[in-house]
């Protein structure tokens, strides 16, 4: 510890007003640090002005400045030079960065308490926080099996240590799966994808569990105690030959998940063709039978004796394991929270997700756009009975991102997909307008740029502009949109509308968040330990995050990160050890490392 500073702390309090933040509770806490002689706030001095900074700062003696807040980097330029105009060096200005730590929320002030005094008194967060190393488990538990999932338990699996790899529904491959191509190559994603799960599926290192959820963790950093609950499938994966007689032969109809509602499933179904495992279900939620007690017609009609069995119970099995990756994915943006857009009032107006349905080849209606239409019981789907050509067709971006209203992040997939949906479009109808409104493009991947072109010169419209509203005039479907560049207002009619919804944080992630000990931030996606250092890695020692659970984020970037969730696995089993780093600890428990550093 150096004692040797006379210490001035600028507190920096925007980005945090609106999470409980308590400035007041933190100010107090660094006006008791030893050495600490002044507080100020960054207001206070930018009202006052650099000469009356410059003349504090004399009179005090202060030879070294901290400046803390959720985003304190903003400042340090000016403060540096106000410390060179003191005759102080000025790289004697250290920022006690809240955000770089992910303490940003009512709930994490002892963790900003942490930060300032190692700022104040020049220790290493990240070593002031390790409370030692525990023997590790070789078992990995991955929560979650879609692309990012499904890489993390590849790369383990591959050192021949056992992974137990968990997803709530009744198949691995997650978004990605409902795809037709990714952007920028426009390559088949089913053909990138299902390989990898089939691998998934055929693994001696992989136990698969589908249909389950984590219910518990105990224990801490390398020997976690889980507690899983699977789910009664009620169809005996071991026996089911997947002919589909008993689909054929159920009577109930529901909204299928892995088609975006854009078509209907029976009570007993695989999720989709290629589905891993390739076996049947029963969905308890709409089954007459679980329901009420009466049906069992596909037990009747299944050739098999003995592979449905309505009456199966859920278990809970208990594991233990090493590590956790977390890799949950994320949830679409609701379109109907915008009423101006007429989502789920006109049926021409749809979302991006059902246009990758009703595109892709295997989807409801072969590949072909069609008509949304209310059928007997009232379900809107898309019938194959409905194709038609729209001639005109809108796509607008930023549903639901960029948003004071909803969410105010990017989403930054948005735009790209955008642009992919353009070119498939055109390419099935080629004699339609299709016209792009978007508020700025975000082609920031490598070859995003190139594909933002490509995609301009092949005809499609892009209008920078926000859509205001869409409407329906009699039999018309009118968009109201700004056109920043020309400077006008277009009222353009058009036969369909596609929303290019944005990305939100999984409806499971809080309640994750509570069962392994790890934090959210406020907008729902996992917090990392150090966002530029250690992105993979959480407060909690043994727990990782991988994909857009932890942030929005495209295909190469959720695989690469997997990638780096596994290695933080494999150095740990390669160690035998594993950092005892705590999610939740006392200010007392730093403060006695801090000061016998």
């Amino acid at each position: 510890m150096n004692y040797s500073d006379n210490v001035g702390v600028v507190f920096v309090n925007e980005g945090a007003e609106n999470n409980g933040f308590n400035f007041n509770e933190l100010k107090e806490y660094a006006r008791k640090l030893n050495k600490v002689t002044s507080i100020w706030d960054i207001q206070e001095i930018l009202q006052k002005g650099k000469k009356w900074i410059i003349s504090e700062i004399k009179e005090k003696n202060i030879n070294k400045l901290v400046i803390a807040g959720i985003e304190p980097g903003f400042y340090k330029t000016f403060l540096a030079n106000v410390m060179l105009e003191c005759g102080n060096n000025p790289e004697k200005v250290y920022l006690a960065s809240f955000s770089e730590y992910a303490a940003t929320t009512k709930n994490d002030i002892d963790k900003a308490k942490t930060i300032i005094a190692c700022a104040v008194y020049n220790a290493d967060y990240e070593k002031i926080v390790d409370f030692g190393e525990n023997s590790v488990n070789t078992n990995t538990l991955v929560i979650g099996g879609g692309i990012a999932g499904i890489q993390a338990s590849l790369e383990i699996a591959a050192s021949k240590n056992k992974v137990y790899l968990v997803e709530k529904s009744g198949t691995i491959g997650g978004h990605m799966a409902m795809f037709d191509k990714t952007f920028p190559t426009l390559d088949c994603a089913a053909c990138i994808l299902t390989p990898k799960m089939v691998e998934v599926g055929q693994n001696p290192y992989i136990e698969l569990m589908t249909y389950s959820e984590v219910l518990e963790v105990n224990g801490e950093p390398g020997n976690y105690q889980v507690k899983i609950l699977k789910k009664a499938r009620r169809v005996d994966l071991a026996k089911c030959i997947g002919c589909g007689q008993c689909a054929e032969k159920c009577p109930t109809r529901t909204p299928s998940e892995f088609d975006a509602g854009t078509k209907l499933r029976k009570a007993i179904y695989i999720p989709f063709p290629q589905a891993v495992p390739n076996k049947y279900l029963i969905d308890e939620k709409v089954c007459t039978y679980v329901q009420t007690g009466k049906c069992g017609i596909c037990v009747k009609f299944c050739p098999v004796p003995g592979c449905i069995n309505l009456d199966e119970k859920d278990k809970i099995v208990e594991i233990t394991v090493g590590n956790i990756i977390v890799a949950i994915g994320y949830k679409v943006f609701d379109a109907r929270k915008i009423e101006q857009y007429g989502y789920g009032k006109y049926p021409e107006v749809i979302t991006s997700l059902e246009l990758e349905r009703l595109i892709n080849a295997s989807g409801p209606t072969g590949g072909k756009i069609a008509r949304r239409v209310q059928d007997k019981k009232g379900f809107w789907i898309f019938s194959p009975d409905e194709i038609y050509e729209p001639k005109s067709i809108a796509i607008i971006h930023c549903i639901g991102s960029r948003d004071e209203n909803y969410n105010k992040y990017c989403s930054k997939v948005c735009c790209m997909y955008s642009l992919k949906l353009a070119h498939l479009l055109k390419e099935k109808l080629h004699d339609s307008e299709v016209t792009e409104y978007y508020i700025d493009m975000r082609a920031f991947g490598k070859g995003y740029e190139e594909f933002y072109n490509r995609i301009k010169n092949e005809g499609v419209n892009i209008v920078r502009g926000k859509a205001a509203k869409v409407e329906k005039i009699g039999n018309d479907l009118i968009v109201r949109a700004e056109d920043i560049e020309n400077g006008k207002i277009i009222e353009q009619k058009v036969d369909l509308v596609v929303l290019a919804v944005g990305l939100e944080a999984s409806e499971d992630a809080k309640k994750i968040a509570q069962i392994l000990g790890i934090s959210v931030d406020e907008n729902g996606f996992f917090n990392e330990f150090n966002n530029i250092s250690e992105p993979v890695d959480t407060h909690k020692g043994g727990i990782y995050v991988a994909g857009l659970c932890q942030g929005p984020k495209d295909i190469p970037d959720s695989v690469a990160q997997a990638s780096a969730a596994a290695a933080r696995v494999l150095q740990s089993i390669a160690k035998q050890k594993i950092n005892n780093r705590k999610q939740n600890f006392s200010i007392s428990e730093v403060e006695a490392k801090i000061f016998n550093a």
